[in-house]
């Protein structure tokens, strides 16, 4: 059985994104994976009902652990506090990623969701700090080896060797 992993929706495409745009980037080894049917497509914030376009979120006082766990909170550009929103996004994306076997998530760097290396530190001046978003950090803490964008190489280094084994 190929393994599978839950990618973010944006990058394949999909316009979802806070400001209604994509980050895509499939090159021809998502594409590939995509026809193999190794790919689960998903936007965390999209399935929790969220908006498009939404305002910039940014998380306040900590990283996506410390949200999941109510010591920090995330706010939208204008102050509104949209930490609830944000802690559903996260579940719907580990249930999405068990419910479908995802042993891996290549997910967008900088989101208060999926930000899996580093996030914007809260003070909405483009600032980013290492960390992870909620979803990134609660498929993590759950066994889920997540990837951002740009460590793609290494995805698919992990992949081969998880399908040689």
């Amino acid at each position: 059985m190929k393994t599978k992993i839950l990618v973010s929706a944006c990058l394949m495409g999909f316009k979802v994104r806070y400001n209604g745009s994509e980050k895509q980037a499939i090159e021809e080894t998502l594409a590939r994976w995509q026809r193999e049917g190794r790919l689960v497509i998903h936007c965390p914030e999209l399935a929790a009902g969220l908006p498009v376009p939404r305002l910039p979120a940014e998380i306040s006082g900590g990283n996506g652990m410390d949200v999941m766990q109510g010591a920090a909170r995330i706010r939208e550009s204008d102050g509104t506090d949209v930490t609830e929103h944000y802690q559903l996004a996260a579940w719907l994306a580990l249930r999405t990623a068990q419910e479908a076997d995802c042993r891996a998530a290549l997910l967008t760097d900088g989101s208060p969701t999926c930000g899996s290396r580093a996030i914007y530190d809260g003070s909405f001046r483009g600032q980013r700090q290492p960390g992870m978003g909620v979803a990134a950090a609660l498929l993590a803490r759950h066994g889920i080896t997540v990837f951002s964008e740009q460590e793609l190489p290494a995805l698919v280094a992990w992949i081969n060797a998880r399908d040689a084994g």
